[in-house]
Order: C-alpha cells, then structure tokens, then sequence
C-alpha cells in the first residue's frame, strides 16, 4: 500500500482547504480534491473532528460525495468519527478522474481526508488548470440549503444540503471554471436572518468572515476554528466574482429606508475588500431568488460604488424570485428547477460581460 497526501503536486484542491497533520481539512461547500489516477486500488478514509459526529448532532453531520468520471459513486454523511471507502478494487489498471466533495456548508461541520492509500504502482496527478476561475460569495441559497427536502415545513439539516444543485454550483460547471464557493447559511451584509425586524443579527455578517477560511461551529482537527485562520488570497485569484447577499438582510431591513442605506453603505465597503483582495477580478451583484425587495439598494450600491471608486468592472443583475409552480424545499428555499432558472439568468450575463463566447449549454 501507498499513501498520498493531498498535496497540490498529487491533487486539484478545490476551494479553500486546510492541510493540518498531513489531512486535509474541507469546511465551505463544494471544497474537496480532484486527480486523475491510474492503477488497482484506491480508498479514501475521511474523519470528522469530534463535534461535528457525535450523536445528538446529527442535522449537522458533514455530507460529501465522491465521483468517477463524473459519476456520483458515493454520497454519504459522516456520522461517525472516522468512515473508509473503498473506491478500486481491479485486478488489471485502470485510469479514471476522480473527485471528493463537501456537499453541506461550513458552519455546521468540517470534514478530514485522510491520505489517500493506492496500490503502490498507482499514480495520481492533479487535473489540468481550467482558463476560467470564478468566486461565488453567498448565503443558504448558495449553499443549496434543503434542495433533497422537498417539504418546505422541514427544517435545516446537511443530509439534505447539496451544493451541486445550488445556481452556484450549476454557474461555475457551465463556465467550465475553476472556483472557490464562500457561502454561510442565515448571513447577510449587515444582519443575519431574524424573524423580528427590530433585532439586527451582527454576528452573522458575512463580510467580517471573507478574509478567512470561513465561520464554522466546529473545528478542523480538534482545535483549530476557521475563522482564525487568515486565507491567503494570492492562492486564488478569480477573473469574476458573483455576490448574492441581501436575502438575509431583508428580513431585517424590510421596507425601513434607514436600514436600506445602511445595507447599502455596508455593502459598498464590502466591495471595497473584495476589490482590494481581488483587484483584477469583475463583481457582479445579484440578488432575487428568494425575494427581490432589496435589489433596488443592490443597483444604487454598484452605481455609487462605482462613483467612489471610478472601479467600473462592476454589475447588477436581478434574479427573478422562485415560483410556487417549480416547488419549494425546506425552510422555502429554492427547488433544483429553481437553481436551474437562476443559472439560466446568471450565466449567460457572465458570459456576455466576460467575453467567453462559448456555447455550452447548464
């Protein structure tokens, strides 16, 4: 037996990971690893830390999938600390692409690879660099949040979250784009969700989490917490970068002027880090899915952010909102059609704006 550990030279990381004791640590959605492999045998062992698999915790235990030539072969929630998986087992060699997702977001749960055992005449290499490199900065409806639950009166829980099926997701596989996905569940620019307008949820504001791996109740290993830890931005620089953060906001802000602009100013300093993070890279602003209220704000904010700066690679674009006819998952979010109908809006915007004058189809 061989052991690789998942280093750049061996595997495409995918997103922002964490290598600690030679594991690599996934926590945002749709982090993980691609490689293509030639040889007999392949497993992949994966470990939680130990709060995200212990047993009252189960709406929270990490969901990840593995892929053959694209084909999902696996698709399982951790909910124990450490699971094996055996992915070959030929008698003859065989050369495949494969890759390991995190399907559910990072706040609820992190998930190890562990290194990867091979048959010792195995070789394993990253997948080519894609000419495109996209970022998606987002809330629940960028995570994918409950789209395998198709009773809306259900509540949140990773078994049922899959980015995959996310407009996120769907954008960056249609653009045939490298990318790293940055979404947290109930976060907003200046508020996260509430259910009382009058009280403002500070903590779950998205941008105070943008310059590092993320915000997560759980850990990577047993210690370390992803918002400690400051992520290296020259490791990933994305030509274009789509916002969708407003929803969450509503809630709080509502029809109250006053609110509107302090969403607004808020999210205009937040274009600001990102333009400074990401100085070559086009913003678009987009906003709808699950309500449109604030997309007026979301125009005034690029037009006077472009004021102020004169930083013109920036846009708007209005997702219309998902309708009763293509179904509502848990908690109300978006069904796949859904997704389907904002990819369908948001990618050939990009496309158009970006130059890339291709033709595939999401």
């Amino acid at each position: 037996m061989k052991q690789w550990i998942a280093w750049e030279e061996h595997v495409k990381l995918l997103g922002r990971t964490y290598i600690q004791d030679e594991k690599l640590w996934l926590s945002l959605s749709a982090t993980g690893i691609e490689f293509t492999f030639t040889g007999t045998s392949l497993a992949f062992t994966v470990q939680g830390s130990t709060a995200s698999t212990i047993k009252d915790n189960a709406q929270n235990y990490a969901r990840y999938a593995i892929y053959k030539d694209d084909v999902r072969i696996l698709d399982e929630v951790l909910d124990q600390k450490e699971k094996k998986h055996v992915i070959l087992d030929e008698e003859t060699p065989v050369t495949c692409t494969i890759r390991l997702l995190k399907l559910s977001e990072c706040a609820m749960s992190t998930l190890a690879l562990c290194p990867i055992e091979t048959d010792e005449e195995a070789v394993l290499a990253p997948t080519p660099a894609k000419k495109r490199k996209l970022e998606i900065i987002g809330d629940s409806i960028t995570c994918g949040y409950g789209v395998d639950d198709e009773d809306f009166t259900h509540p949140f829980s990773t078994a049922t979250e899959d980015v995959t099926k996310s407009y996120s997701y769907k954008t960056v596989s249609a653009l045939d784009a490298d990318y790293s996905i940055f979404s947290i569940s109930g976060y907003g620019i200046i508020s996260g969700y509430t259910d009382n307008p009058s009280i403002q949820v500070k903590e779950q504001q998205l941008p105070n989490f943008y310059p590092y791996y993320g915000f997560s109740n759980d850990t990577f290993g047993d210690s370390v917490k992803p918002a400690e830890l400051a992520w290296d931005f020259s490791r990933f620089q994305p030509d274009a970068i789509v916002i969708n953060l407003g929803t969450n906001d509503d809630s709080f802000c509502q029809d109250t002027l006053e609110k509107q602009l302090d969403y607004k100013h808020h999210y205009v300093q937040f274009l600001k880090e990102v333009r400074c993070k990401n100085p070559n890279a086009t913003i678009f602003c987009i906003l709808g899915l699950m309500g449109d209220r604030l997309y007026p704000t979301v125009v005034n904010t690029v037009e006077e952010y472009k004021k102020e700066t004169g930083d013109t690679k920036l846009y708007a674009l209005h997702i219309p909102p998902q309708i009763e006819s293509d179904g509502l998952v848990s908690d109300y979010h978006p069904t796949s059609r859904s997704h389907d109908k904002a990819a369908a809006v948001l990618v050939p915007f990009i496309r158009v704006m970006m130059s890339w004058n291709d033709t595939e189809n999401i």
